[in-house]
């Protein structure tokens, strides 16, 4: 079965090794990748991990968890990148993100920045256009 993120790996090959390594991942794509993992599989404490300490909602953290659960994820698409490499500090990924809530589809679009600290890639919050 192909991981959660779309990617053609398993989870296990390709999520999951982010999930268990607290976010460590080369690129921003990566990061918001399995950050969509972790919302499929409701798995708060990466998503606050992976959550840059200036923008981090801990008090949110029960309500995500609970909205993760109640929606039933169909998939991840990757429409743009911008830096978010290895080599750069910063980047933005934007995204459609699919799911179904009370029998409807429904679409979280979003372009997320990313910050680089510390060799480790951060999700921001909503890119500034």
């Amino acid at each position: 079965m192909n991981c959660y993120c779309g990617n053609t790996k398993s989870y296990k090959n390709c999520c999951e090794v982010f999930h268990l390594n607290n976010g460590k991942t080369e690129t921003a794509e990566q990061l918001m990748r399995s950050r969509y993992s972790a919302f499929v599989l409701a798995n708060g404490d990466y998503l606050m991990q992976t959550h840059h300490i200036s923008t981090r909602p801990i008090s949110e953290k029960k309500a995500i968890v609970k909205w993760a659960k109640s929606v039933e994820w169909i998939k991840l698409e990757i429409l743009n990148t911008t830096e978010g490499l290895s080599n750069n500090e910063e980047g933005t990924v934007m995204f459609n993100a699919y799911f179904y809530d009370n029998g409807n589809v429904d679409v979280i679009h979003e372009n997320s920045a990313f910050i680089r600290e510390n060799n480790k890639w951060y999700y921001l919050g909503y890119a500034k256009n």
